[in-house]
């Protein structure tokens, strides 16, 4: 007897195969059941005939509990009415482990207790889908760097100091001195792109912000390329193109986690690049054209913002040339002003706000060293970032992707919670 996945089903049509598997939901109508089936690759209907298989077997299938794990023997059968494509002829079944009371019944639950029931909540539908569509756009993040030529480099997550040179960081002690959680790998993937030219870090980050948005957590995953010889306005272009890339992929593999999350992939089929442009200063104008008195210029945007700016546009937008009081020390200043620097932010469609920050950085020793003094930050502990403007310094650029906006994006997820298995949360660190 092979024993199979879900996912492998469409390859043995007609054959007899065994799954492990669990139930996931059931109903019966007079001599049939139906049993739906997860294994973790997929959901499957299985159908149980009682003329087929007899009382014994029958009274065991109608007995199953949500949750019961067992093993189902049966025939693959082609199904047009499914999404999935097939279904289960089922002949055997063994059950492994019966659960009983499983807290989350097929019911509405609050916020709270499924955030409680994270461990359970991952086991749904839904948050299966989500998850789905996260390790895609994984999988197609590594396929794009490695196609064209990055290299992966992992940043340590203990760090002695603060590539933002902000005061929203976990602190710890590393023995004798104070360190803190990585809220970004970047000055270190600066360095390494130095030494191999185009190189990108995938890990997590942390960011000590007391902040309950949709968009924001407390732990979250990062992307962060950083290329060497190159300038702002190429910088857009790989940015554009990855993002394309991630949504065309998307929408590529994950056909039925879309259709179950019932998104609107036509908004999707529409994000390829280049995507629209528009500087810091045409932003703040077109926001005091449209209502939005309370914003003026040198201030950031904030989340009513972004939202009215992006639902102007029907793809991703890049914002480009933010004030300098507003961003960080690290940033290259236009070349025809001072009072703007060559970055830009890429805000998504649909108000999922940012999901994207990059800039060219600073290359010249005598800047770099006066804006690190200018922001007040210990330059003892940034010597070693300070000398890669030091022995041969080139013209570079990089940027930051949050993986889990990106994921709430491209899924149609309500909340970015939804988009990690396990979110920490202001006020939330279990399970």
């Amino acid at each position: 007897m092979k024993k199979i996945t879900i996912a492998e089903m469409a390859k043995y049509n007609g054959q007899t195969v065994k799954l492990g598997a669990w139930v996931s939901n059931k109903r019966s109508s007079g001599k049939i059941a139906f049993l739906q089936l997860r294994d973790g690759s997929g959901f499957v209907q299985a159908v149980v005939v009682k003329a087929e298989v007899g009382d014994e077997l029958f009274a065991t299938a109608k007995s199953l509990t949500q949750e019961t794990s067992l093993y189902v023997t049966g025939e693959v059968k082609e199904d047009e009415r499914s999404s999935f494509g097939y279904e289960l002829a089922v002949t055997g079944i063994e059950v492994i482990h019966e659960a009983k009371d499983f807290p989350i019944t097929p019911k509405e639950h609050g916020t709270e207790f499924l955030m409680d029931n994270r461990h359970l909540w991952l086991r749904s539908r839904k948050q299966h889908a989500i998850m789905k569509i996260r390790n895609e756009i994984i999988r197609a993040t590594y396929e794009f760097f490695n196609d064209n030529g990055f290299v992966k480099v992992d940043p340590p997550i203990l760090t002695g100091s603060a590539p933002e040179g902000t005061s929203e960081l976990f602190a710890t002690k590393y023995f004798d001195e104070d360190a803190y959680l990585s809220q970004s790998g970047q000055l270190y993937m600066e360095a390494a792109a130095m030494a191999l030219g185009k190189v990108f870090s995938f890990g997590p980050t942390f960011r000590a912000e007391k902040s309950k948005t949709r968009r924001h957590l407390i732990e979250f995953w990062m992307i962060e390329p950083e290329m060497a010889f190159m300038e702002h306005a190429e910088s857009l272009k790989v940015q554009e193109q990855y993002v394309a890339h991630l949504v065309q992929s998307v929408l590529k593999n994950c056909q039925l986690e879309l259709e179950r999350l019932e998104r609107d992939t036509t908004k999707l089929e529409k994000i390829k690049a280049p995507f629209p442009r528009i500087t810091y200063d045409d932003a703040i104008k077109w926001l005091n054209d449209n209502g939005f008195d309370d914003i003026k210029w040198g201030e950031d945007f904030g989340a009513p913002h972004e939202t009215a700016i992006a639902e102007s546009y029907e793809m991703p937008v890049f914002i480009i040339n933010y004030p300098i009081g507003i961003k960080p020390f690290y940033m290259q200043p236009h070349p025809d002003r001072d009072d703007v620097v060559l970055c830009a932010d890429m805000i998504a469609p649909e108000g999922y706000g940012e999901i994207i920050g990059g800039s060219e950085r600073i290359y010249d020793y005598d800047l770099m060293k006066q804006r690190i003094q200018e922001h007040n930050l210990d330059e003892s502990a940034y010597a070693w970032y300070l000398e890669l403007s030091k022995y041969g310094a080139v013209p570079h650029s990089g940027f930051g992707l949050g993986l889990e906006r990106t994921v709430a994006w491209i899924s149609g997820a309500e909340h970015v919670r939804e988009s990690i298995p396990f979110p920490r949360l202001l006020n939330r660190l279990y399970p």
